[in-house]
């Protein structure tokens, strides 16, 4: 391991230089002199907790902000952008969580969004656009339909196509702000392989990214940030993931005092002792638009887990029991009672709960405060002859504050103005009081810091302690196996398998079992 705070030496100059780079807002200190060095070709990981400080400094390598001291430089040059067009024609390219699609439009329009082939009189050519874009995403290995509307891919594959837009400039650097957040052990390999081929062409390559396992999977260097300072820089092949949390989180902090720790170490299960003999949800033979004969029994203080690739399905056996999709044959039932016919405010009142996979969207109002996100799905129970009781919703509000350990200043607090980890535990909190008897998870650890990961996991296991069933969808396979009791195989809309937790011994047994799983080319044929 290199001492904190120092760089690896390398005689080759770097291509990013960033000396002692401060930004403040208001009263705020967001980076306090922070620095960084990136060399051609070079996967550089940055990792931190939210609030660390990564996210305004690749605004500030973007031109979203200006720094307030200290310096940039790229290829030996002084660089301060005032705009992102600036930061784009030095060759920085940024992949931001938020993607900047537009849906309505094909891959290829998308890929080629202001470097359009056209003819001398304006008019667009269409064939040549398309065979271009389909070139670039073989020569990537990025398995892209270059016809295909993006609106009608599955998240991941609008990430990949993100990322696919980025790397067709003539990019110098490549900042990656969460690349694989959706993404399968599968797709993670495709995204790898094409880092590296951009990598080989000497570009630079900022890697953010909460997920410390692939930081050892695709990174030359670590550099962590804390409260806005480096806490450490590190040879990757010369350091060890506790290493890594103790610099990301501080070395008295409890996520290191904890049996499981981001290693992805099992934890034995958290529900009651004989609640698991209890069904408390059961599907027999479900099908739907995107359902095939679905089998599936939840027992009530159990996690249970459903594993597979993206489009497999798992996404939608949960929008099927919360009732946003209808059930067409078959049978779902709640404690014996018929769900066929659910919708979600039903859910709701019939105790079901869903945290769904994007929280900005789906999950919360940006907008509005904490209060009220957290009372919004129980008004009837703030509510009085259809007048909400705010003394009732602000003493609710501040409970759950407190009993998620939410950071803020308090309950009136705008929600866009959270970290992730504090605003998926807003999620959470939504559906905290009254217990559900279904807890239903799509990837909700997605965006959030080891230490915040670690408190969310806390709060699922104390609902399933507490009684409730819980459904988890993830596509981090250490995930699944450090909560889940059972976990539950998807293949094109129907559970082929359901293994108990203690049957697997990796990660790689599960993701092996996955790929077992998948149709032979004579099946799918």
């Amino acid at each position: 391991m290199i001492e904190q705070g120092s760089i690896s030496p390398s005689s080759e100059a770097p291509l990013l230089r960033v000396e002692g780079v401060r930004k403040r807002f208001g009263g705020v200190n967001a980076l306090r002199g922070v620095s960084l060095e990136i060399l051609s070709g070079e996967v550089h990981a940055l990792l931190g907790e939210n609030g660390a400080g990564k996210s305004t400094l690749i605004k500030i390598l973007s031109g979203v902000h200006v720094h307030d001291g200290g310096s940039i430089e790229i290829d030996g040059r002084p660089a301060s952008f005032t705009s992102p067009a600036q930061s784009r024609d030095a060759g920085v390219a940024v992949v931001y969580q938020d993607l900047s699609l537009v849906e309505s439009l094909s891959v290829a329009d998308n890929l080629m969004l202001g470097r359009e082939p056209k003819t001398r009189f304006g008019f667009l050519k269409k064939r040549q656009l398309v065979a271009q874009a389909e070139a670039f995403l073989k020569s990537q290995n990025i398995p892209l339909d270059a016809r295909a509307l993006v609106g009608s891919l599955p998240f991941a594959y609008r990430q990949m196509t993100e990322i696919a837009k980025a790397l067709m400039g003539d990019v110098r650097l490549l900042i990656l702000d969460e690349p694989t957040s959706a993404l399968t052990d599968d797709e993670e390999k495709i995204l790898f392989e094409a880092i590296r081929a951009v990598a080989a062409r000497g570009v630079g390559v900022i890697y953010v990214t909460h997920r410390l396992n692939e930081v050892f999977r695709i990174s030359n260097r670590v550099t962590v940030f804390r409260d806005g300072q480096n806490a450490g820089t590190f040879v990757t092949s010369q350091t060890n993931m506790r290493q890594l949390v103790g610099a990301i989180v501080g070395p008295d902090h409890a996520v290191l005092k904890a049996d499981s720790t981001a290693a992805g170490q099992s934890m034995p299960s958290s529900a009651p002792p004989g609640s698991l003999e209890k069904p408390v949800l059961e599907l027999r033979g479900v099908s739907n638009d995107r359902l095939d004969r679905t089998n599936l029994e939840l027992r009530s203080g159990e996690i249970h887990g459903l594993a597979g690739l993206i489009g497999s399905g798992r996404t939608e056996i949960l929008q099927t029991i919360f009732g946003l999709r209808p059930v067409q044959s078959g049978d779902a039932s709640l404690d014996g009672v018929s769900l066929n016919r659910t919708d979600p405010a039903a859910a709701i009142r019939q105790g079901i709960a869903l945290v769904p996979e994007d929280r900005h969207v789906q999950g919360l109002v940006l907008e509005h405060s904490i209060e009220r996100n957290l009372t919004l799905p129980r008004l009837p129970y703030f509510s009085r002859f259809g007048w909400l009781q705010h003394r009732s919703a602000s003493e609710h509000a501040n409970a759950a504050m407190h009993r998620l350990a939410v950071k803020a200043p308090g309950a009136s607090t705008t929600v866009k103005n959270l970290s992730g980890g504090n605003q998926q535990k807003v999620v959470f909190g939504k559906w905290n009081e009254p217990r559900p008897r279904v807890l239903l998870l799509d990837e909700p650890t997605v965006g959030v810091d080891v230490g915040a990961r670690e408190e969310i996991y806390g709060v699922i296991r104390a609902a399933a302690a507490a009684g409730s069933g819980v459904l988890l969808v993830s596509s981090d396979l250490s995930e699944l196996l450090q909560l889940c009791d059972r976990i539950s195989i998807v293949v094109d809309g129907r559970i082929t398998k359901t293994i108990a937790r203690q049957e697997f011994g990796s990660a790689e047994d599960l993701h092996h079992l996955i790929q077992l799983s998948q149709p032979s080319e004579e099946h799918a044929a």
